[in-house]
């Protein structure tokens, strides 16, 4: 595939992924949303039809990787060119930054109500679902929507928990392969992985969110930290590395395990 193919298929893709993603979180999160407190149940299901839908749209044009740890698994696999990674990682960012300022486009009304809302003010952090103001220092009460933040916040845990829900999401798509006399699944594939994504959501994502996708909380949380919400506080930039360094190892990990057991 070209260049422009890869650069306009994981560009699309990545931002509907993160316009529906960070919608349900938006939707969930926010007041005078129709579907506020509806929970974890409808994160996680709305997570994998984003996904569903995000590489639906891609998977004849690029791939449909949206996902820096899938373009890592892929190359070290030996399905992806090492020439190309550069290009499928700054795509997936600009698809991702773009998927977030959609979200905040879609639910503008809702942001200003609820940022402004006294008792939202008063309940930071607890608004986003976190034990106390130690577990996320600094963070908004509308972060959640953008970016993860773990419950406990321990450096290691939180790590190992990405790496290991990304591996099995990683390893997931790589044996798909293995499936149909090793020509894959094509289009089944999507819905394979965002059912997956669900599983990894419903099983795996407590501890930290389940960012399992570096663009996924880089590109959103860089986007909170420039747009001009009100009383938006922080963006938790102290562990903004841990849900892109957990997953890009989990993705290598995956990579090599394919190669060890099923190549």
């Amino acid at each position: 595939m070209s260049s422009s193919d890869i650069f306009i298929g994981e560009t699309i893709g990545t931002a509907v992924l993160i316009l529906l993603g960070g919608g349900v979180c938006a939707a969930v999160t926010l007041k005078r949303s129709k579907a506020q407190n509806t929970g974890w149940l409808a994160i996680t299901f709305g997570w994998g039809f984003a996904v569903l839908t995000g590489a639906y749209l891609a998977s004849g044009v690029s791939g449909a990787h949206l996902n820096p740890a899938v373009t890592l698994g892929l190359a070290i696999q030996g399905g992806t060119e090492w020439s190309d990674v550069p290009l499928y990682l700054a795509s997936q960012l600009l698809g991702a930054m773009i998927g977030a300022v959609l979200v905040w486009a879609v639910y503008y009304g809702q942001f200003h109500a609820h940022l402004t809302d006294p008792e939202i003010l008063k309940a930071q952090p607890a608004e986003e679902g976190l034990a106390d103001q130690s577990a996320a220092p600094g963070a908004g009460p509308v972060l959640g929507i953008f970016s993860t933040g773990p419950e406990i916040r321990n450096a290691v845990q939180n790590v190992v928990t990405e790496v290991i829900a990304t591996a099995v999401l990683i390893l997931a798509i790589l044996t798909q392969g293995l499936n149909n006399d090793g020509n894959g699944l094509g289009t089944l594939g999507a819905l394979v992985t965002a059912l997956v994504v669900v599983g990894i959501g419903l099983s795996l994502g407590g501890p930290t969110g389940y960012a399992i996708n570096p663009v996924r909380d880089l590109g959103p949380r860089i986007v909170h930290a420039l747009l001009p919400l009100p009383n938006k506080g922080g963006s938790d930039w102290s562990y903004a590395w841990v849900p892109v360094v957990g997953p890009l190892i989990g993705g290598a990990l995956a990579g090599g395990l394919y190669n060890l057991a099923f190549a």
